[in-house]
């Protein structure tokens, strides 16, 4: 409770808590409490229907468990429970006459969470990272592939406006494989005081890698997929060509490079079963299938290494995914991680799942980041063990296969990013900030009084 209460002090500040805080405090505990009255109102009816409904989500929670930890039948019913336990909610619901209450407690729920959550957010608002001002370079170097993100080089003109503001731009050759960093590292040579990469998140790690090793400045080109990377700097991802803007007036960031072995990495290496799945040839054109194919030996153990990971002090044993990432993500949901906040941290963050059976995938969908399953922390170094010579290993997506034990760390500071000036991403208020919700901070920061000034 201690624990809870300096947390409220901190969220409060010296003259109280931030009025919209409060406010939106308030308004999180009204909602909660106007759920609860809901419920009370309509007596036994409201009861069943809230207890419907944590039981459905368990049940689904079930469902989806079979669905891809099993095969055969259980498959089948998996896929059944997952999507039929909804729909019986709704229709017993229905046939009770408290679909409206239903539908009524659940909104003022998701209100409260909302509220609450924005309150924390405004007690503790995420800064942004620090930027400086700098000369723009004078022999930029780009290297692009121009089959990234499905031709987002050719689509969007990369390399014709690249040139336009004066860079010097490396087309890869797709037809074969090349050695990315020797390219940066020959343009150094050149004579080149600043290395970008117009391309996917492996790529950009191994070019900022090069511009680590000469202190150069480094500029990213949101051209991938995914671009991860690009989002957490603020980049605008769905018009890559704004990047280029930091040709010509930019700032810089000074961000973090994680390092798993020999190997650079900015955002994640994963361990385990999504390790394991993308090492399949199959993988890359059929995502869904592959990984339905080998989730149940992987997640059973009939498959796969036995993993020990070692993360500043703490344990972490047989998990069945682990996940390291250039540091923390705003949120500790397995599926959607969202996005980082800050990249100068200095720590890494690490996401460990293990789930035995129907039981813990209930717990884990009832009860969130709380649940025994799962395992959220941060530390300067993980060390990954495991029973085998070699384990697979995803860095940034790719597929390698690494000698055991495996070494995450980060290089904190290490990379001078350059960007654009204005970027979309790039206001605080914009930015994901989910710190843990605990209804007692949210109680203390609604009815905290506010001491006068001196």
């Amino acid at each position: 409770m201690t624990d809870v209460v300096d947390r409220a002090e901190r969220a409060d500040g010296a003259d109280g808590p931030d009025p919209r805080a409060r406010l939106l405090a308030r308004a999180a505990v009204l909602c909660a409490v106007a759920a609860v009255v809901a419920i009370a109102f309509t007596g036994l009816h409201g009861l069943l229907a809230v207890v419907a409904e944590l039981a459905g989500l368990a049940v689904t929670a079930i469902g989806v468990w079979w669905a891809i930890a099993r095969r055969g039948v259980l498959r089948a019913a998996g896929a059944v429970l997952a999507v039929g336990a909804p729909v019986a909610v709704v229709v017993l619901a229905y046939h009770a006459h408290a679909l409206l209450l239903s539908v009524i407690v659940l909104a003022l729920w998701l209100a409260a969470f909302v509220c609450a959550r924005a309150a924390l957010r405004a007690a503790r608002p995420p800064k942004p990272m620090p930027a400086r001002e700098t000369p723009p370079p004078r022999r930029p170097v780009l290297i692009m592939n121009p089959k990234s993100g499905g031709g987002k080089v050719g689509r969007f003109r990369l390399a014709e406006r690249a040139e336009e503001l004066g860079a010097e731009v490396i087309l890869l050759d797709t037809s074969a494989e090349q050695d990315v960093a020797g390219l940066a590292r020959a343009a150094v040579a050149d004579g080149a005081d600043l290395l970008g990469v117009a391309g996917g998140d492996g790529t950009q790690a191994l070019v900022a890698a090069v511009a680590v090793e000469h202190g150069l400045p480094f500029l990213v080109v949101s051209a991938g997929t995914r671009n991860h990377f690009a989002m957490d700097l603020g980049l605008d991802r769905e018009d890559p060509a704004t990047c280029l803007d930091a040709l010509r007036d930019g700032v810089e960031l000074t961000v973090d490079l994680g390092r798993v072995g020999d190997r650079p990495f900015v955002n994640t290496v994963s361990f385990g079963a999504y390790a394991a799945i993308v090492q399949s040839p199959e993988y890359r054109d059929a995502k869904t299938a592959t990984a339905l194919d080998a989730l149940p030996d992987l997640l059973m153990g009939a498959d796969g290494p036995h993993l020990t990971a070692d993360a500043g002090g703490r344990r972490i044993d047989a998990p069945q995914a682990l996940l390291v990432s250039n540091n923390p993500y705003a949120g500790a949901d397995p599926v959607n991680l969202g996005r980082r906040p800050r990249l100068d941290r200095g720590v890494l963050g690490v996401l460990g799942i293990r789930v035995d059976g129907a039981a813990q995938a209930a717990e884990l969908a009832l009860r969130g980041e709380r649940a025994t399953g799962l395992t959220v922390l941060s530390a300067r170094r993980v060390t990954v063990r495991a029973d085998a010579p070699e384990i697979p290993v995803a860095v940034d997506g790719e597929a390698l296969t690494l000698p055991t034990p495996v070494v995450c760390s980060l290089a904190g500071g290490a990379l001078r990013v350059r960007v654009p000036r204005d970027r979309p991403g790039a206001d605080p208020a914009q930015q994901p900030h989910a710190p843990r919700l605990d209804w007692r901070v949210i109680a203390r920061l609604a009815f905290a009084r506010t001491e006068a000034r001196a």
